[in-house]
């Protein structure tokens, strides 16, 4: 039976249609869904959900960097030399990978909110175990266990948030995440400080424990919080998909709403072109990246969690007490405090990110941070090697340390959030459980390489360490000039990774970027495509969805149309006008 759409006005800007009851998209909302809580309660809880799970992943990246130089932690340990210390911290970063990899695997099978919290227990059993230990083993399975949790809370925490938010707040709610990972980093930090004025095994073992309390907030939130719309649309559950795109929406919406039908449709969209397009992991393995470049955006997403290692935060973020005792030479309790005090400058300047993170875009986010964090570096390196021996070592510490704080200004506001968000942006609906995954078992597989040979390097390279991390930073900047040119070093063609090879996700639908895939199959150098790198969502996009609306409520969209004929000659003639211009 055909039917006929009704259009009418509710009062604001959207236009509500109204379609039969023939209709077989229409679906019943369940009665008091979520405990009746809809629109901006529902999206606030599930928000609280994520960055809890990201404070607490903050919360594990700090403790560790306090309780490493607790005099009773050492003796029960067993006096471990800097070999056997790295690599009771960095074997929780093996834990993580092993559980982003175990995410990419059965994640995508089990959904979103059923794997958040399997992590959440699995981490909560690592915490126990590491309140228990009693010696190197038994700490090390917990920190083991704990990892292998916080991987999966990881990979998938930014997935769910990504899939359950309103485009425009995206970026933000991702950022607003991790600086909450900040304030956990934060947290853990005053926390080792405080305790460590008290003598005896709680110095160290209440800051591990106070961990839990993370774990029962989340255990008494996602239960009850609802499953991705996208997952359950991509996994045949329509009904369930479009209640909760209306929940989500808020308590007025119905399946019949003329934005949740097209919001439907382009999720489904997306979903049939994966379905037809997406390559097996046989496939992948082979390098074949089917029609909507799946190789690609996995790699580009995994790099930039490359990239967030790689420029050397966690050189300091385990070590920074011990990074200002052995390098700097200052004193176990100033190194605590500064520790401490740092990282409160670090949260702080973090909430630049918000203000940033959709103005200026990923691509130039991720540029003028790598920058800045060079030349902190380069700066740190050249203080120190002056401070050996020298009358004025103090004054040149002191310098270095201010360094180390600005270094933290810089990455609070370029690269805290941008390599999680990223991973979840660039790739496909199918793979977006498996990208997130690989994006976080690569932060945590170099997250481990760089915890494991920071004491190592400290005490034997001394302040030469440090010129590693500024050529790790200078590679990831971009080159002023516009091409590469054949006589080009291997360092310049990589530094410019960020300007030729990322396109820019802001402001986007995470549907367009399997557009842009799909149009522009060979696309790897994105300079030259402006729509590849412009920081508002492109026009046509825009339009093209105008026009998907006005099929829904009028059937079809005639070809004579003026409104249509009207908008083509104007896109025409707005591009002919823009030409060739290049866009950074």
């Amino acid at each position: 039976m055909s039917s006929t759409p009704s259009t009418s006005s509710d009062g604001g800007d959207k236009a509500v249609v109204h379609l039969d009851e023939d209709v077989a998209i229409s679906t019943p909302t369940p009665s008091k869904p979520y405990f009746g809580m809809m629109g901006f309660w529902l999206n606030f809880w599930v928000t609280v959900a994520c960055t809890t799970a990201m404070m607490l992943f903050g919360y594990d990246q700090g403790v560790f960097g306090g309780i490493i130089v607790t005099e009773d932690f050492l003796q029960t340990m067993g006096n471990p030399d800097s070999t056997l210390q790295g690599t009771i911290v960095s074997l929780y970063d093996i834990g993580c990978f092993a559980g982003a990899i175990a995410t990419m695997m059965f994640g995508e099978r089990l959904g979103r909110r059923k794997s958040f919290t399997i992590g959440i227990v699995v981490m909560s059993i690592g915490a126990i175990l590491q309140i228990t230990a009693f010696g190197v083993p038994h700490m090390i399975v917990g920190r083991l266990v704990t990892g292998f949790g916080n991987g999966i809370n990881t990979s998938i925490s930014p997935v769910w948030q990504s899939e359950t938010c309103k485009a425009a707040w995206r970026g933000k709610l991702i950022i607003l995440a991790m600086i909450l990972n900040v304030f956990g980093f934060s947290l853990s930090n005053w926390m080792t400080y405080g305790f460590s004025f008290i003598h005896g095994s709680i110095s160290w073992r209440f800051p591990i424990a106070f961990q839990l309390v993370f774990s029962i907030i989340l255990i008494s939130t996602v239960p009850w919080l609802p499953e991705s719309p996208r997952w359950l649309l991509a996994h045949g559950r329509e009904d369930d998909g479009v209640a909760i795109l209306c929940a989500l929406d808020g308590c007025d919406t119905k399946p019949t709403d003329l934005h949740i039908i097209n919001q439907k449709q382009a999720i489904m969209e997306a979903v049939r072109a994966e379905q037809d397009n997406a390559p097996s992991w046989s496939d992948i393995l082979r390098g074949k990246t089917g029609e909507t470049g799946t190789v690609k955006r996995l790699i580009l997403g995994a790099g930039t969690q490359w990239f967030q290692q790689l420029v050397g935060i966690n050189v300091t973020s385990y070590y920074l007490p011990l990074v200002l005792q052995d390098s700097v030479g200052l004193s176990n309790n100033l190194a605590r405090l500064l520790a401490a005090c740092n990282s409160v400058s670090y949260l702080i300047f973090s909430f630049l990110g918000l203000i940033l993170i959709e103005r200026a875009g990923r691509r130039k986010m991720l540029m003028i941070g790598a920058a800045a964090q060079c030349a902190c570096y380069a700066v740190i390196t050249g203080l120190l090697s002056q401070a050996d021996g020298s009358s004025r070592g103090s004054q040149f510490g002191a310098a270095a340390t201010a360094f180390f704080f600005l270094y933290y200004v810089s990455f609070g506001i370029c690269y805290q959030g941008i390599p999680w968000l990223y991973p979840v942006e660039i790739n496909s609906l199918a793979m977006r459980t498996k990208g997130a995954a690989l994006g976080s078992g690569s932060n945590w597989i170099s997250n481990f390489l760089v915890v494991q040979i920071t004491p190592i390097g400290i005490s034997n390279l001394g302040w030469r360490f440090y010129i590693i991390w500024v050529v790790l930073n200078a590679a990831i900047i971009p080159v002023c000039g516009l091409s590469v040119h054949e006589n080009s070093t291997y360092l310049t063609r990589f530094a410019q990774t960020v300007y030729f090879f990322y396109p820019e996700t802001a402001n986007r639908q995470l549907e367009d970027m399997d557009r842009l895939y799909r149009e522009n199959k060979n696309l790897v150098f994105v300079p030259r495509n402006k729509e590849a790198i412009q920081t508002s969502r492109p026009q046509r996009y825009i339009d093209a969805e105008e026009e998907r609306s006005y099929a829904i409520a009028h059937d079809r969209v005639p070809e004579s149309d003026p409104r249509v004929a009207g908008r083509e000659a104007t896109k025409r003639q707005n591009r002919a006008e823009i030409g060739h211009k290049e866009y950074l």
